[in-house]
């Protein structure tokens, strides 16, 4: 059931991404040469260019297929899928100007070469065009089918493996994004003194003895087993009593529980160690990353430089204080930085408490201070810090040094924070965890950051800044 009712979804997605393809297909070919934006030497015939058509629709449905465009995520973030939209596009356009290329004929002696080439124009066009209409369709069926979920239609029923505080967390989440079609109908724990929970009307259904009992009478769909890591030993039995089923599994790790951040196999002369400070982010990454930082940086210097007199005669007109302000922060491997801010705090605002967190309508700060901070405009010479590279665009945010000593001793795992350098927006910014707020839900987003570093998740992440992180409150 569960895997037609993903086949019919992934069918509806393949026949929008057709109809953009074919739409993108004749909109380049009306700009191109029937529009007159772009004047051609020549008209060439449009039954020479209709035979790319049927090339394109079986071309660009399997490089989509090939990039995970047809596996079913309802939690799919709309930029993960609208940069995987983009790669693929350019891929098969690759590939079908490959192709076209070795199609040629060869030209032949005492014959003008004259042999019928493709407007790279056009090729250009269909392929911006395309990942635009393809964006556009797929939104178009995305706010179709939650809709459709939002009225009951096509629910998928979620049991939870664990009443804990980690289960609690994850039907939380469940619950707050019903426009993904999951109904959660309960948990399953062994303490007894959770058999009367009631957590937002979802009760504990049984015991973990009984996960084959309760996936049959519920009707259940997925499982997600929320244990905490020391019931290790109930995770394989409930993962192997649910393997029986034909059911969808989830894992939800406890990642403030585990001590290391990815195991790498190693050698040492024969002797197999496990290396327990792995990350993805060493070798050519740290140069592509560094590119990146140095492109993102320039270009943000070119938009940036002719508003900064107007910011600077602002702070100083309100109290003759210095433009600047720079304090010492913690970055990779735990070494100090001086970081590079716009000064939103009166002059000596710590000499009398020493470091503190600002608050909400911190008196110390100034009235264009205010400003700043709101839209994190404060921070902006940061990207001095980046060019010296003491500091990355994107990363975990630095802390003081004060600060770090006090998080370490609360969470020991802190300090994989520093297996990467910091960055003036993250993984745990985005998402709204900044400032004055939770030091374990930070620590959270950073890990999993560090784990999953990618070219394609800062990408995501610098859009979600330009997009949504900008304003945020100025504590």
């Amino acid at each position: 059931m569960i895997r037609q009712r993903h086949k019919i979804t992934s069918a509806v997605y393949l026949t929008g991404d057709v109809v953009a393809a074919v739409g993108a297909f004749f909109a380049a070919w009306y700009l191109r040469f029937s529009s007159g934006l772009f004047p051609a030497v020549e008209q060439p015939e449009f039954s020479r260019y209709l035979v790319l058509l049927p090339f394109i629709v079986v071309l660009w449905p399997i490089v989509f297929y090939f990039h995970g465009l047809y596996q079913v995520q309802r939690g799919r973030s709309r930029v993960d899928e609208g940069i995987n939209l983009l790669i693929a596009v350019i891929l098969a356009s690759l590939l079908l100007s490959f192709a076209v290329f070795m199609a040629r004929p060869p030209a032949r002696p005492g014959v003008p070469y004259a042999i019928f080439g493709y407007s790279r124009l056009f090729m250009v066009m269909l392929a911006g065009l395309n990942v635009a209409f393809a964006v556009v369709i797929r939104n178009f069926i995305r706010s179709v089918l939650r809709r459709f979920r939002l009225s009951g239609h096509n629910l998928q029923r979620i049991l939870v493996v664990g009443a804990g505080a980690l289960g609690k967390e994850v039907a939380q989440k469940l619950l707050d994004h019903r426009e993904l079609g999951f109904q959660v109908t309960g948990f399953l724990d062994d303490d007894p003194g959770k058999a009367k929970l009631n957590y937002e009307g979802l009760k504990v259904l049984g015991t973990l003895d009984s996960v084959e009992e309760t996936l049959s009478r519920e009707k259940i769909d997925q499982v997600f087993v929320a244990l905490p890591v020391e019931a290790h030993r109930k995770t394989l039995r409930v993962l192997r009593a649910v393997a029986k089923e034909c059911v969808e599994v989830r894992l939800v790790p406890d990642v403030l529980q585990y001590a290391t951040l990815q195991a790498k196999l190693e050698d040492l002369d024969g002797t197999p160690v496990i290396n327990l400070s792995q990350v993805p982010l060493q070798g050519w990454a740290t140069l592509i990353k560094r590119f990146l930082d140095l492109a993102a940086a320039a270009a943000s210097l070119v938009v940036l430089l002719p508003l900064f007199p107007f910011v600077a005669l602002a702070i100083w007109l309100e109290d003759r204080g210095p433009i600047f302000y720079r304090q010492e922060r913690m970055g990779l491997d735990g070494r100090s930085f001086q970081i590079l801010k716009l000064r939103s705090m009166r002059v000596g605002a710590e000499s009398s408490t020493g470091p503190v967190w600002a608050i909400e309508d911190d008196p110390r700060r100034t009235r264009i201070g205010g400003f700043l901070r709101r839209w994190s405009i404060d921070e902006l010479p940061q990207i001095w810090n980046v060019i010296k590279g003491n500091m990355s665009i994107v990363g975990p945010r630095p802390e003081r040094p004060a600060f770090v000593q006090e998080f370490k001793e609360k969470l020991p795992q802190y300090m994989l924070r520093h297996r990467v350098k910091s960055g003036i927006t993250g993984w745990a910014q985005v998402h709204g965890w900044r400032g004055n707020t939770s030091i374990k839900k930070r620590l959270q987003y950073d890990l999993y950051y560090i784990e999953n570093w990618s070219l394609k998740l800062d990408l995501k992440i610098l859009w979600m800044t330009l997009r949504h992180g900008l304003r945020h409150n100025a504590y």
